[in-house]
């Protein structure tokens, strides 16, 4: 659940936040992007043992699946940010 403002006169505008949202958005993006791009191969890994490459493609997962949180995060603000412009 996240929690979303309620957007008003007396508030942050709603395209100031659309325009802060999306920027955030396509840093994640790129973020998830680059670290796709980055190399984790098991040739860097096997000197430590048949574990050490199974354990890094592991976090590896869990940092995407963090990033897919998120994205969640910025996309639901953006989707109610969206109903006020």
């Amino acid at each position: 659940m996240t929690t979303l403002p309620t957007i008003h006169l007396n508030g942050t505008g709603a395209t100031t936040l659309l325009d802060e949202y999306s920027e955030a958005m396509r840093a994640l993006e790129n973020l998830r992007a680059t670290l796709a791009d980055a190399t984790c191969n098991a040739r860097d890994f096997y000197p430590r043992g048949d574990a050490a490459w199974t354990d890094a493609r592991y976090e590896r997962a869990e940092v995407m699946a963090k990033i897919s949180d998120i994205e969640d995060y910025l996309q639901a603000w953006l989707s109610h940010i969206c109903d006020h412009v």
